[in-house]
């Protein structure tokens, strides 16, 4: 349990709460009232708090007995007469709604005049979670998994794998369906999902959800049956995300004068020094530069540092990467400043090993060599070989598309070291054959958009929102190659 659980921490860093939220609001479905903790960070002011009562298992599937789970949803009311609302879907699996607090202030330029939703999907945040116990507000690690509750929580989930299956994509999809049902407000109805959550979208929309005026889907996944593009395959999208970065280095006169030479061939003799070097290894965290790296891949502002940093690393100054673990810190604590922050590992762990592994078969040393002759990599092949905990079949609805989409926008980055371009646009042209989808590029983009070239988001589903034409591809960040 102790290795399981290192390697679970690391996976994050690549990038009694349940009881609380009943108490910041009343537990009616219909109703929203102030949310308790309203005043406790300046990102929260104004906002309303409902619990909506579910079905635990609303698809039939889990075996497990009937029951009631609890979604909490927080509104964050638009400024005068709204227009309608958004429903803002995390990604993940595992992130709860708090990863958009802290990007509000793009959210409201993006969806001008809106009333803006944000659910806590089952088993994350303030909804009901996998282990209530081990991820309460009273716990050691509150949100979080900490010391021996890895070992309980794995433990009773292995041993009640019915309770474990009631998490599945397909439920929490009848979740969404019927929270936007139970609460149509007046104007217009948008959803935008992330990553995971754009899955969960369009599962959503495949079970039939209704009066849906628009989709926005940032950083779309690719389909459930791509299989040169499924979780187990990341490594290798990592991979070529930061070759990209490479060789755009290479064509960039001030960066390649830095280097001298390509930049591949810098890198792969730090790489060799790397691996003989413990002083270089204890100064990266999680001692895997590849991986360290490939996490950066994330973060545009702390990406651009990696070529310049190449002729450090050769030469043994570690500084370099001091200030790199700094840039993500900063730019990531949006993100994860408040209590529910913390991801559902347990839940990372039962959905992506369910949906979205399409090698459930391969063996660790697979992976070791396939990393071997990488450059950056991802910590999740890996995980997928040993989830460690109970999974459920694939139902009926696995890699279906919603029959008919709404008006639908795809935001995408063109060096997302999550999704391919390329097997984002295949998606695309899938969804396409159940209405109108418009694809906006994001030059240089990585992976969350609406996070990480956040001017290009507000400009793009502005326009799209308001039906004027789109604007051209957007610009992520400007490259700075300096210290």
């Amino acid at each position: 349990m102790n290795k399981l659980k290192r390697r679970l921490s690391t996976a994050t860093l690549s990038l009694g709460l349940s009881l609380a939220a009943g108490a910041a609001c009343t537990a009616q479905a219909a109703d929203f009232a102030p949310c308790d903790d309203a005043a406790s960070k300046p990102a929260l002011a104004g906002s309303l708090c409902a619990v909506e009562r579910v079905a635990a298992d609303p698809s039939g599937l889990s075996g497990a007995p009937t029951g009631e789970f609890q979604l909490f949803v927080r509104k964050f009311p638009a400024t005068g007469q709204a227009r309608g609302q958004v429903w803002l879907v995390a990604g993940g699996p595992g992130e709860s709604g708090a990863s958009f607090y802290g990007l509000l202030p793009v959210l409201r330029k993006a969806f001008a005049g809106f009333d803006l939703l944000v659910p806590d999907h089952r088993g994350t945040g303030f909804s009901t979670r996998l282990c209530p116990d081990e991820e309460s507000a009273a716990s050691p690690g509150g949100a979080a998994l900490a010391g021996a509750e890895w070992a309980s929580c794995f433990r009773r989930l292995n041993e009640n794998p019915a309770y474990a299956r009631q998490f599945s994509q397909t439920n929490a999809a009848h979740d969404l369906k019927r929270l936007i049902a139970s609460h149509p407000g007046k104007g217009q109805t948008w959803v935008y999902g992330v990553s995971y959550g754009t899955q969960l979208v369009l599962r959503t929309l495949a079970l039939g959800a209704a009066n849906i005026d628009g989709v926005v889907l940032d950083s779309l996944v690719p389909l459930q049956d791509d299989a040169s593009s499924d979780l187990s395959r990341r490594s290798l999208t990592t991979d070529a995300a930061g070759r990209k970065l490479l060789a755009w280095c290479d064509g960039y006169d001030y960066c390649h004068a830095q280097l001298g030479e390509p930049a591949e061939a810098v890198y792969r003799r730090v790489l060799a020094r790397f691996d003989a070097d413990p002083a270089l290894q204890a100064a990266v965290p999680g001692k895997n530069l590849k991986r360290f790296f490939g996490a950066s891949l994330d973060v545009p502002e702390a990406a651009t540092r990696i070529p310049y940093l190449l002729k450090d690393l050769e030469e043994g100054r570690t500084e370099g990467i001091a200030e790199m673990t700094r840039e993500i810190e900063r730019e990531a604590a949006v993100l994860g400043a408040f209590p529910q922050s913390p991801p559902s590992i347990a839940l990372v762990s039962i959905i992506s090993g369910s949906e979205n592994n399409l090698q459930p078969g391969r063996e660790r040393d697979a992976v070791v060599r396939e990393e071997q002759g990488l450059l950056f990599s991802s910590p999740l092949p890996g995980l997928l070989v040993e989830p460690g905990l109970p999974l459920y079949p694939r139902d009926a609805m696995f890699a279906a598309l919603p029959q008919r989409l709404p008006r639908t926008l795809v935001i995408q980055g063109e060096r997302d070291a999550k999704t391919p371009y390329d097997a984002a646009l295949r998606h695309v042209a899938a969804l396409r054959a159940g209405g109108p989808v418009e694809v906006f590029t994001i030059a240089d983009g990585a992976h969350f958009a609406l996070w990480t070239a956040s001017p290009c988001v507000e400009r793009g589903i502005d326009a799209f929102v308001g039906k004027r034409p789109l604007p051209p591809p957007c610009q992520a960040v400007k490259v700075r190659w300096q210290h």
